[in-house]
């Protein structure tokens, strides 16, 4: 009976070294597990951070983008009002001369007409010699006055786009536009030179002249800020601004001669600008 039970009492005694080999196998791979699982959380927290620090760079840039673009909006508004204002005031300037223009126009054709019948009306009535010559020489002055006329109206837009009124051309006329008082007047000879001349509030250099063409080139220095104004003619509004004037109411340098090494003119500012007190009676800038 003991023979029988032997080998049953060692195949009883194996058995717990194959539960032992497979317990320790599945702990084995339970640690791998356990570590493969801790490794993909902490990577993908990592990733997640990442991922948040990305996006909030890239809504931090955008934010910073889209500021900037509403500057530039408000920029760009500003400006497009100013211009608005400048085109509506050079459109009002611009149909006033017109307007100016063909009232003159139609002012002189119809003396003109008058002139020329009343010719016609002495010449069947056998008039003298010497009144027909007259009555020509009238007709003459009416022509010689228009084209004038309009000569003035056709150049009183400055180099600037903006329309500058009345220009004298001599000083004579300078005079009478002082005696006006519409602006401040400062009438100047300016000789080339390296130092830069005084010219009622701002400094001006005469940098080179072109008597046969009648055109100069000048530097204004107004505000801290250098102008150059190149191959300008003689009789042509020459516009800049300066802080405190009116989009619509430049600065402007109006040159009656143009010889060598010189220049002869003045500078006309607007009222506003509180250039001087009784500007328009000021001595000539030397």
């Amino acid at each position: 009976m003991s023979e029988f039970l032997e080998p049953n009492a060692e195949s009883t005694a194996a058995t717990p070294r194959w539960v032992g080999l497979a317990i320790a196998v599945l702990g084995g791979v339970a640690l791998i597990g356990v570590g493969l699982g801790v490794a993909a959380w902490n990577t993908s927290k990592n990733v997640e951070q990442s991922t948040q620090a990305s996006l909030k760079q890239q809504n931090d840039a955008l934010a910073q983008r889209l500021a900037k673009a509403e500057d530039q909006n408000q920029q760009l508004q500003s400006d497009l009002k100013v211009v608005t204002d400048k085109l509506n005031v050079t459109q009002e300037d611009l149909q006033r001369a017109r307007q100016q223009t063909k009232a003159s126009v139609a002012a002189y054709d119809k003396k003109l007409s008058g002139l020329q019948s009343s010719v016609s009306t002495q010449l069947a009535g056998k008039a003298s010699a010497d009144d027909v010559n007259k009555l020509g020489t009238d007709v003459s002055g009416v022509k010689n006055d228009l084209d004038e006329t309009k000569s003035k109206l056709e150049r009183a837009t400055g180099d600037m786009g903006v329309m500058s009124g009345l220009i004298a051309r001599n000083h004579e006329d300078l005079e009478e536009l002082k005696r006006k008082g519409d602006r401040n007047y400062f009438e100047f000879t300016i000789q080339k030179s390296k130092t830069p001349q005084h010219v009622g509030p701002v400094t001006v250099s005469l940098n080179k002249t072109d008597p046969k063409r009648s055109k100069y080139t000048i530097t204004v220095l107004a505000d801290d800020k250098s102008i150059e104004k190149k191959d300008k003619t003689a009789g042509e509004p020459v516009q800049f601004y300066v802080k405190g004037t009116a989009r619509y109411s430049p600065y402007e340098l109006v040159v009656f001669d143009v010889g060598k090494n010189q220049i002869t003119g003045y500078l006309s500012t607007p009222k506003s600008a509180g250039a001087a007190t009784s500007a328009s009676n000021a001595p000539a800038a030397q």
